[in-house]
């Protein structure tokens, strides 16, 4: 049931990587021991496009190893109904080895139910499934670069993906700029429950080029452009009336922007995106957090995401008038689909997250935070253009524990 749970699949994997990407700064690592404590808050947590490059964004070896445990508890919903729970708990490993390589490791476990429409928010289907993923990645340190190598697996009931990345960090004698060149490449195998297609692959080559450049002890910006090339089948089986085109390709482009606010001790992190494919969709999303400690090894941090996006070229708009049935798509399309997240609409989340770190006495080098965060979907709030109509509000709560121990 994997790729067809939209915002409960994407979800389960940022607990995953932020399990991951945790062992950075709950270790210590920084960008240099020139730059002062002013840098080292504001470049805190600058991931890259794929899920490796938080280890590989430092210029050394961790100094200390890192155990953390992530637990998601998602919910969607429409009006008058819950939708997809997902529960997905996640452990991680990173432990510097031999001096000058670095190894870590991710395993999630999630489980899916509820329900999910078969067309627009409509025509609600059962879902149950369970899916487990692991992720492995080495990193070689030298003087002035870095090599990582990674290999990801994740399998369900009807959806099995590999995949194996590898990236490269290089930097100059001041460590104020590190290049960032990356590709990865995943196979995947689908066989839906319901027998629509069998033994049906995609494969997708993804490219990332970026720039980290400290400007100040007090800012330090972050550049990624990718490219992803894919191949196969990308309709998704359980829906009515959807056909996609065989050939996906994506263009991203990414800016970060964190700034160290001295006056408070906080850190402004600042970001947005950009992304468009051959289906038609383009989508920005604009990111803001502020990360402020309050003394004890306290930290609070408030965050706001907006996101907006045009529909695909081949989107089938909904027609209420003819509820309870799909509408037909155009006569004689090639292509078309009647899945709300092809749709044009805008959407919004406010999260919260606290976090906890002791650095003295019996619980010395542990960390521990909960996250929440209230995600709403409406076809009027997308911006630079109208959003489809005839949709049910879309909304999501996510909440997150974890606990990490650096050894």
């Amino acid at each position: 049931m994997a790729r067809a749970w939209g915002r409960a699949a994407v979800a389960a994997t940022e607990a995953a990587t932020e399990a991951a990407t945790s062992a950075v700064s709950a270790t210590g690592a920084t960008a240099g021991t020139t730059f002062g404590a002013g840098l080292m808050a504001a470049a805190m947590a600058l991931p890259g496009l794929f899920a490796a490059p938080a280890v590989l964004a430092q210029q050394a070896p961790p100094e200390q190893g890192l155990v953390s445990v992530k637990v998601l508890d998602y919910l969607d919903s429409q009006p008058g109904r819950e939708r997809i729970r997902v529960r997905a708990p996640a452990l991680s490993l990173l432990a510097p080895v031999a001096g000058n390589w670095a190894v870590g490791g991710t395993f999630v476990s999630d489980s899916i139910s509820g329900a999910s429409p078969a067309f627009h928010t409509q025509a609600l289907g059962s879902v149950n499934d369970l899916r487990r993923a692991l992720d492995l990645t080495a990193t070689r340190y030298a003087a002035l670069s870095s090599v990582g190598f990674g290999a990801s697996y994740s399998k369900e009931a009807d959806y099995v993906s590999r995949s194996v990345s590898l990236q490269l960090a290089l930097w100059g004698q001041d460590k104020n700029r590190t290049w960032t060149f990356g590709a990865s490449t995943s196979n995947d195998r689908i066989d839906p429950s319901n027998r629509r297609v069998v033994g049906e692959t995609k494969r997708v080559a993804d490219l990332l080029a970026g720039v980290t450049q400290v400007l100040s002890t007090h800012d330090i910006v972050q550049v990624n452009v990718g490219y992803s090339n894919g191949r196969g089948y990308f309709s998704d089986p359980y829906k009515i009336f959807d056909n996609r085109p065989r050939r996906h390709n994506r263009e991203t482009f990414v800016a970060r922007w964190n700034h160290h606010i001295e006056a408070s001790g906080g850190t402004l992190r600042t970001s947005w995106r950009y992304h468009t494919d051959n289906y038609g969709v383009d989508a920005h999303t604009l990111g803001v957090e502020y990360v402020q400690p309050v003394g004890g090894g306290l930290r609070i941090t408030p965050l706001v995401r907006l996101y907006t996006q045009r529909a695909a070229d081949f989107y089938v708009d909904a027609d209420p008038t003819g509820s309870p049935f799909p509408p037909q798509p155009p006569r004689g399309a090639t292509y078309f689909s009647e899945d709300q997240r092809l749709s044009a609409f805008g959407a919004a989340t406010l999260g919260l997250k606290l976090a906890k770190q002791w650095d003295a006495g019996w619980l010395a080098g542990w960390q521990a935070d909960i996250k929440f965060e209230r995600y709403a979907q409406r076809g009027a709030w997308r911006a630079f253009g109208t959003g489809s109509a005839g949709l049910a509000p879309f909304n999501a709560r996510s909440v997150q524990l974890g606990l990490a121990h650096s050894f």
